[in-house]
Parts: structure tokens; C-alpha cells; sequence
């Protein structure tokens, strides 16, 4: 990745709310990117506008300052609209998720449509206080929930506790678009992230300052 990729257009003003937040929770750079199990470097990316995050990426960062999903991508806070009307899922132009708003913004329960592209997966493996639940709608999706994996196709649900280990691929050449919800609870676990290099390497144990068992 280089200074001259361009920006994710289709998340205006990511960036800068994310600096925002991160600045209102009196956190350096390398303190909310060492909680979010980001590297500094990558938090600067996203906060300049370089890269987009995914959306396990935005998930943590919200709960890490505090903020949803909907706040983070600019949402208004307003009185929501009970009816979401569709629309394509524009990819990233530098290569992260794409995902689109399919709910009401400020809910507990926050409702995505998501599309992985093909050959990218997530760096760390996620854990975390909630719930989440997921379909497949186009495409095949690798998904690894502690040392299993499961290969889902359209049509394909799943539905577990984010404090199991988990992880997300799409398989093929086409990607894979999905239905997503997740509930966002505040909790000190809601910060853990176990880095893992590779599918093929062992999953770390959770370290004991975390308090997680």
C-alpha cells in the first residue's frame, strides 16, 4: 500500500469521524490501534482517507470509542426510518469490504449488507461481548468460528456467540455478498482481537490481562 492510493470515495468523511472519535476518547494513535489490534500504521491509513475498513475493522472501532456503526459512516441520528430501500454495494476501490446500511442507525441491533471480494480475508481473528447472525446471499463464504470451519453457500445461515473466535473469507472468484446483524454491547471484551498470521497457524490463546475465560 502506497501513499497514492486513492480514497475510499464511496465513505466520505470515514476518516475524519474516525479521528474524531478516536481524539474525543483521548486515545493516541498507537493506543486505539494496539485495543483495536490494528498496527498504527493502518489506523493512519483509514483515518487519511487511504483505506477503507472492513467491517469486523469498524465493528471494533465503534465499540472501542464508543460509537455505532451508523455514527461512524455519518448516518443521521435522527428519527429512523423504518423502511431502508436497496441499492448496489459499491466495491472499495482499495480493495476492503464493501457494506450498505440495511437498518435503522442508533439500534442495538445493527443490520448490514455486506460484499467481501475474492482473496481477502480478515488479519485477526475476532472476539468479542454479542451476538451475531449472518446469510448468504451471492457466492460462497469461508467462515472459521474458533477451529472449525464452515463453507456456506447462498441461501446458507449462521448465527453465534461473538465471543467464539471468528473469522471471514469469500471463496471463488466472485466474492460474496451477505445479510448481517450484530448486536453491539458494550463490554471491556468487546476490545479483544487475537491476531492470527495465517489459516493454517494455531489460534493463540487469549491472554490473561484480558479477564475473557
Amino acid at each position: 500500500m502506497t501513499t497514492e492510493d486513492p480514497p475510499a470515495e464511496e465513505l466520505p468523511g470515514l476518516g475524519a469521524r474516525l479521528r474524531e472519535h478516536r481524539q474525543a476518547a483521548r486515545l493516541t494513535l498507537e493506543a486505539a490501534a494496539g485495543r483495536a489490534g490494528l498496527s498504527p500504521a493502518y489506523l493512519s491509513r483509514l483515518e487519511t482517507g487511504r483505506r477503507q475498513p472492513s467491517l469486523p475493522v469498524l465493528l471494533s472501532l465503534a465499540r472501542l470509542y464508543g460509537a455505532t456503526v451508523a455514527g461512524l459512516l455519518g448516518e443521521d441520528p435522527g428519527a429512523p426510518d423504518p423502511v431502508v430501500r436497496g441499492g448496489a454495494i459499491e466495491p472499495s476501490r482499495t480493495g476492503g469490504w464493501g457494506y450498505r446500511r440495511a437498518g435503522a442507525p442508533g439500534m442495538a441491533m445493527q443490520a448490514l449488507r455486506v460484499q467481501i471480494p475474492p482473496g481477502l480475508q480478515d488479519a485477526v481473528v475476532r472476539v468479542h461481548v454479542g451476538e451475531e447472525w449472518l446469510h448468504v446471499t451471492e457466492g460462497r463464504l469461508r467462515l472459521t468460528l474458533g477451529e472449525t470451519v464452515y463453507h456456506l453457500e447462498p441461501g446458507d445461515s449462521a448465527q453465534f456467540d461473538s465471543l467464539t473466535p471468528h473469522r471471514f473469507a469469500a471463496e471463488g472468484t466472485g466474492g460474496v455478498q451477505l445479510l448481517f446483524l450484530h448486536t453491539l454491547l458494550q463490554s471491556p471484551a468487546g476490545d479483544l482481537c487475537l491476531p492470527l498470521p495465517s489459516w493454517g497457524s494455531p489460534r493463540p490463546s487469549v491472554p490473561p490481562s484480558t479477564g475473557v475465560h
